[in-house]
């Protein structure tokens, strides 16, 4: 396979691309751009089958690259945006590499890339747009289907969402639980970032459900939410996920 790393820091590019060989040794980089200029000059003339773009470069945003020349490469972004772009990257990409790069993050990513190749495409249009600010449209409502009961749920009335074995529940605001067809990944892209937060692999809780916080070791927070949890000891935020949940609650 061949990549392409766009990257306008010398030292971050030589560690990606120092990265991507340790996780797959058969990925050949053919080139470390810094600019627009370079990238549009270089993919004029030349294919590759992936490419891991930074945002900001030394001459504007990269999204520039594809107003000036056609590319269907696959992009795995890699970024130092805050979380709310991450969510528009999120939506027209494979994946987002949040710096500092984290080898098994790098790893999952480029697996999803063997996944989706076949079907990949990037919706620039939509890219462009979230990053000059138009709000995507989230989920206002839920349909619910158990046995043969069809129910309506407002987004604005569910608590959290969580996982329990291989299913994904939703706990509303009335203490009712019920089943969702969405996995937590998906659910994250579904709902307004500004109300919802991925604390763990487990919960994805909605700002109005927290009643209170405690510090726990190494940097965690555990949550009281309401409703409770069946199992409160799982809604603490997670080591890697404490610094965006403290940005989240601070906006």
């Amino acid at each position: 396979m061949k990549a392409l790393i766009i990257e306008d820091e010398a030292v971050a590019a030589d560690r990606l691309e120092s990265l991507v060989k340790e996780v797959d040794s058969t990925v050949e980089i053919m080139a470390k751009l810094g600019s627009v200029k370079e990238a549009v000059k270089y993919l004029s003339n030349h294919k590759t089958d992936l490419i891991f773009l930074d945002i900001q470069l030394s001459d504007g945003l990269s999204f520039s690259i594809f107003e000036q020349v056609m590319v269907n490469t696959p992009v795995i972004f890699t970024t130092a945006y805050d979380q709310y772009a991450i969510k528009a990257f999120k939506l027209n990409s494979i994946d987002y590499l949040l710096k500092p790069i984290r080898r098994d993050e790098l790893a999952q990513s480029l697996e999803k890339y063997h996944q989706l190749q076949s079907a990949f495409r990037i919706d620039f249009d939509q890219l462009r747009e979230s990053l000059q600010g138009k709000q995507p449209a989230y989920k206002k409502r839920f349909l619910i289907q158990y046995g043969e009961k069809i129910k309506k749920i407002n987004t604005d009335d569910i608590a959290y969402f969580y996982a329990m074995q291989k299913s994904v529940f939703l706990k509303s605001f009335s203490n009712s639980d019920f089943p969702v067809d969405y996995t937590l990944d998906k659910l994250e892209n579904l709902v307004d970032p500004e109300n919802f937060f991925r604390i763990n692999r487990k919960f994805l809780v909605n700002m109005d459900a927290i009643t209170d916080m405690t510090a726990w070791s190494r940097s965690r927070i555990k949550l009281d939410l309401k409703p409770a949890p069946d199992d409160d000891n799982e809604a603490v935020v997670s080591i890697d996920r404490s610094a965006g949940f403290k940005q989240w609650l601070n906006k």
